[in-house]
């Protein structure tokens, strides 16, 4: 089982060396690993993906929200007046991604048992640390190669 998971990562990066659309790449490798790791069935893999991939998307908004709020902000002059105002705007957004998280997390329930929902936690970290992983290791070896 691990070698086809190293296979799926060495295949996905090397397609991701030759693509233009790296984030569609990632998120098919992604896909891949988190079905794999999940154990679904068809049925729940049917039911799951949709949940999953809404969940995404608005999360992905709220927090695109959030940075360009933050990103915006002249900290050396912001008024305090001004300073509560985004403070407030931003905490609105975090109750959003709250929500949302409670919403999502009781759909999942709907489709998969709680064992996988904690599991799925798991293993969006595991994906996250083998990207950063290969992150790096790619880039040691662009700036090894470069001296």
């Amino acid at each position: 089982m691990k070698k086809i998971v190293t296979i799926i990562f060495v295949l996905g990066f090397y397609l991701l060396s030759f693509s233009q659309d790296n984030r569609d790449k990632i998120k098919t490798l992604k896909i891949a690993y988190i079905t794999e790791k999940l154990n679904l069935t068809q049925k729940q893999a049917q039911a799951f993906w949709p949940i999953y991939n809404n969940f995404e998307d608005a999360n992905f908004k709220l927090k695109s929200q959030s940075y360009a709020k933050r990103k915006k902000v002249d900290f050396e002059n912001i008024s305090d007046k001004d300073a509560e105002t985004l403070l407030n705007e931003i905490r609105t957004i975090d109750g959003k991604k709250y929500t949302l998280k409670e919403n999502y997390i009781n759909d999942l329930l709907k489709v998969i048992p709680a064992k996988k929902i904690i599991l799925l936690n798991k293993v969006e970290d595991d994906f996250k640390h083998k990207m950063f992983e290969e992150f790096k290791s790619r880039r040691q070896l662009n700036h090894g190669s470069k001296q």
